[in-house]
Parts: structure tokens; C-alpha cells; sequence
């Protein structure tokens, strides 16, 4: 009796760790395939991220490179404002202005008239035939021949003299 007591409590104590075993296995499978199923989620934020990365990359690179452009344009602009403020201090147009009333007027309407042209072509007005036949920035317009070269270097104008603006000022 001791021996069938002995083997009935060893027999449900076998069933009770089989039972509590198994149970514990489902909930660590239950756990194993949450954590795969979140392993594979974060690999594709991952993957996403390296993505988002790449483009941002790309993007910077591209904005550096049209700052770099827009900085030099302004060089250009600076370099051009320096010449033009050299070319009027040359003149003292009061005092001239005073002897030859006539004369500053006229240049000066001339250059005014060129002056909104460039202003007109870099809104995008058509280009007249005078300027569409200009050989070099002068003929082109004498007030902003760099016009010429950026229109040469677009393809809007095909430069026939293989000459640019700054061998003809």
C-alpha cells in the first residue's frame, strides 16, 4: 500500500511537472514568435532608416552643391557691382551733368533703357534679333554681357564666334 501511495504521488507529481512544463513551453514559443515578429519590424524601420538616410544625404548634397552655385553667382553679381562702381566713379556726373546737360541725359537714358532690357530678359522676355545675332556680350547688351555667356552656357544662344563676352568687353 505504501509502495502503490509512493508510485500514485510520484505518478501525479510526474503529471503536475509535465503539465506546468508544457504550459511554460507554450508561453516561451508564444514569446519567441513575438519577438521574431518584432525582430523583423525593426529590421524594416531599419532598413527604412537607412533609406530616409541616404536621401537626406542626397538632398544635402544637392542643396550644398546649388549653394555653392547661388555663392558664386553672388561673386559674379559683387564682381560686376565693383566694375560698374568703378566705370561711374571714373566721372564726376554732377559737374558734367552741369556743362553737358544734353549728353548725360541721353547716356544716361540709353543706359537705363539697357538696363531694364537685362532686367526683361532675366524675367524671361523673348530675345529680340538684334540679341539673338550678337556675336559677343557687348553687341549683346552692353550693360550686362554676363547675360550673354549664362544664355550661351543654357543653350538658349549658340555662340558662333567661340568667344565669350569677358575675351570681347
Amino acid at each position: 500500500m505504501y509502495t502503490g501511495l509512493i508510485i500514485l504521488v510520484m505518478g501525479g507529481g510526474f503529471v503536475w511537472y509535465y503539465n506546468t512544463t508544457q504550459a511554460k513551453i507554450e508561453t516561451i514559443t508564444a514569446y519567441n514568435a513575438t519577438l521574431t515578429a518584432n525582430v523583423d519590424r525593426l529590421e524594416e524601420v531599419n532598413l527604412k532608416n537607412v533609406d530616409t538616410i541616404a536621401k537626406m544625404e542626397a538632398n544635402f548634397e544637392k542643396q550644398r552643391d546649388q549653394y555653392n552655385e547661388l555663392q558664386s553667382k553672388f561673386g559674379d553679381i559683387r564682381s560686376q557691382n565693383n566694375k560698374l562702381r568703378t566705370r561711374l566713379g571714373k566721372h564726376d556726373l554732377g559737374a558734367l551733368g552741369v556743362a553737358k546737360p544734353g549728353l548725360v541725359e541721353r547716356v544716361l537714358n540709353n543706359a537705363s533703357k539697357k538696363v531694364n532690357r537685362c532686367f526683361e530678359i532675366l524675367s524671361g522676355a523673348a530675345l529680340n534679333d538684334t540679341e539673338r545675332s550678337a556675336k559677343n556680350g557687348k553687341a549683346f547688351n552692353s550693360e550686362c554681357p554676363w547675360i550673354y555667356d549664362d544664355l550661351i552656357a543654357s543653350g538658349v544662344l549658340i555662340d558662333s564666334s567661340g568667344a565669350t563676352s569677358e575675351n570681347n568687353n
